[in-house]
């Protein structure tokens, strides 16, 4: 369960990581677009000295968002290239691990764990279409599990796809004095078919697609996980009543109080739960380095909440299990302690 808490919290921020660290207060796409992960976006490249001359403007940036194939000698990896303006840096990776920034057209910086998963390396390169790139920086931040990003120029993601006009989104920054609804109404005449979220809702609307498609799962996975862990440990408590039988026939027949044996079970069944809970713990940090160096794309990141709510459900299902484990207890008879096979 600790192990499906790392993965969702990886997987939340690694799907949007890059929009979050990209702290630009518009974003504008095509209209009926709500989010880059699973929504598609088509708009015109040429509106962006429009966007400029607006006086609330700073700095604007065109990004273009497209899957493509990666080949590395007989293998290829498909990963969801960000062209973006590398005068502006806005668009680009969120954070770098090693290397540095894209320069030209013929750079590329990819994700960590695409890198490690690939053998690829500062200095390596690699083939897109028929275009050779090289490996100029390793970012973080940019693995969305399923998928993780790459970045280039706008100039070399447009080449790639083969229409030179054409991106996905502008990200578009404004003067701290300027009032961005009325800014939003005003781009809003300038680009027919457009859509403008501020930062926030569109980063809430990037959550929500990525919950509404993973959530389900994990949901079903944790429960199914929760329903056999307290099966087994109602099924350990039964035993152990079982084996006992006939020390809690005596104890019954001694006059101890009617809770102290209901009382005795759930005791153990807490015990046992904050035993594997701890051993969870201690294991847990050893097995992920193993999986994530098996499976790089796989990353995991567990806060101390989470393992805090990992310990309470433990103690519930605990709880529960005795509460189950309990009927064995009450089918035991004082008299059953004379009764010899």
């Amino acid at each position: 369960m600790l192990f499906l808490f790392g993965i969702y919290k990886g997987v939340s921020d690694g799907s949007v990581e890059y929009i979050r660290e990209n702290k630009v207060d518009l974003w504008i796409l095509q209209r009926n677009s709500t989010n880059i992960l699973r929504g598609t976006s088509i708009l015109s490249a040429y509106h962006t000295g429009r966007i400029k001359k607006n006086e609330n403007v700073t700095e604007v940036s065109p990004v273009l968002l497209l899957l493509t194939t990666v080949k590395n000698s007989n293998k290829r990896s498909t990963i969801f290239l960000a062209g973006y303006d590398t005068e502006t840096g806005l668009g680009g990776p969120p954070k770098l691990i090693k290397g540095r920034n894209v320069k030209t057209d013929n750079e590329i910086v990819l994700d960590n764990s695409f890198a490690q998963k690939n053998g690829f390396n500062v200095g390596d390169e690699l083939i897109i279409f028929e275009d050779t790139l090289k490996v100029c920086g390793i970012s973080s931040g940019t693995n969305a599990f399923v998928i993780q990003y790459a970045f280039t120029t706008l100039a070399e993601a447009q080449s790639l796809l083969g229409f030179p006009g054409i991106i996905t989104c502008y990200l578009v920054k404004l003067k701290k004095t300027s009032d961005i609804d009325n800014t939003v109404k005003e781009l809003q005449t300038l680009i027919d078919g457009s859509v403008i979220y501020n930062h926030n809702d569109f980063l809430k609307n990037n959550i929500k697609e990525m919950e509404s498609g993973f959530l389900p799962i994990l949901y079903a996975v944790a429960s199914l996980g929760a329903i056999v862990l307290t099966t087994v440990l109602s099924l350990i408590l039964s035993i152990n009543i079982l084996e006992r039988k006939k020390d809690f026939a005596v104890m019954k027949i001694l006059g101890s109080p009617s809770g102290f044996l209901p009382k005795l079970i759930i005791q153990q069944a807490v015990f046992i739960s904050l035993i594997s809970g701890g051993l969870s713990i201690v294991l847990y940090f050893p097995l992920v380095s193993i999986i994530e160096k098996l499976s790089p794309e796989v990353s995991t990141i567990i806060t101390l909440s989470q393992i805090i709510l990992v310990l309470i459900i433990g103690l519930i299902m605990g709880v529960l299990s005795s509460v189950i484990a309990l009927s064995r207890l009450r089918k035991i008879y004082p008299l059953e302690v004379f009764y010899e096979r």
